[in-house]
């Protein structure tokens, strides 16, 4: 894994910046920063400018585990060209079977959690997301999720940072909607941008056009080529690749 902000990766930067090339962020980790409270993050205003100049210059998306409609409204006058929730699944593959079968786990998982101090269960409508960042004792939070979650059926179950996500089994992935959106696109390459687990199912993936996959935080056990080095290294990424695009060697130093 190697950063892709040192000046020995700026050739397969420069590659992909002069091609027809499809970029995806995640939100929570990558655009904006993790926070104890998930509604409270919003990217900060530099990230949302430099997003914005890039999404005049390159097909740019959004593909995040929050709904569609949550990242909508925190993308709103951005300029990305489509913004996809539920980790992939919204808004081609949300349907009324799907919710059902979560509206089923919330009812099995509010009765086994509802006494564990600090966990929350987030209804994202398609999926659930079950939080324990405000709980004191993390390692019994886990473990009682986990217990929980293995009543159930049907789920696919994704861990995150101090976050389980329950996805319906067999539901498309990030993977699969990054593919999806570049052939839709006509694009020749895609770049992919995220910070946890879930993004794993596009560093993992091997799509049918070269794919440069960049993780937020370096880790050896993700299968993401590059990395920057923190949340706040988005916008150097952000500005290199408006530079690369316009030409402009000051910025994409």
């Amino acid at each position: 894994m190697q950063n892709i902000l040192l000046p020995e990766s700026r050739a397969i930067l420069s590659e992909f910046a002069a091609s027809k090339t499809l970029l995806a962020f995640d939100y929570d980790g990558t655009l904006a920063p993790i926070v104890d409270e998930p509604a409270r993050a919003n990217m900060r205003r530099r990230t949302r400018e430099l997003l914005a100049e890039l999404a005049l210059l390159y097909p740019t998306i959004v593909i995040t585990g929050r709904a569609q409609d949550d990242a909508l409204r925190r993308l709103r006058g951005v300029g990305v060209y489509e913004v996809i929730g539920n980790h992939g699944l919204e808004p081609w593959h949300a349907n009324e079977r799907l919710i059902q079968i979560a509206r089923g786990w919330i009812g099995r998982l509010s009765d086994m959690l509802g006494s564990v101090e600090g966990v929350r269960i987030e209804d994202k409508v398609f999926s659930l997301a079950v939080h324990y960042r405000l709980a004191a004792d993390k390692p019994r939070a886990r473990a009682e999720i986990a217990k929980a979650v293995a009543t159930l059926e049907g789920v696919r179950l994704v861990g995150g940072k101090q976050v389980m996500n329950l996805i319906p089994l067999g539901a498309p992935h990030k993977g699969t909607a990054l593919e999806r959106e570049r052939v839709k696109l006509e694009c020749e390459r895609a770049v992919y941008v995220g910070d946890d687990e879930t993004d794993e199912d596009v560093f993992a993936s091997e799509p049918a056009a070269p794919l440069l996959s960049v993780r937020v935080g370096r880790s050896r056990q993700s299968r993401a080529s590059y990395f920057v080095p923190r949340q706040r290294s988005i916008n150097d990424l952000l500005s290199a690749l408006v530079a690369l695009r316009k030409g402009d060697p000051r910025r994409a130093a």
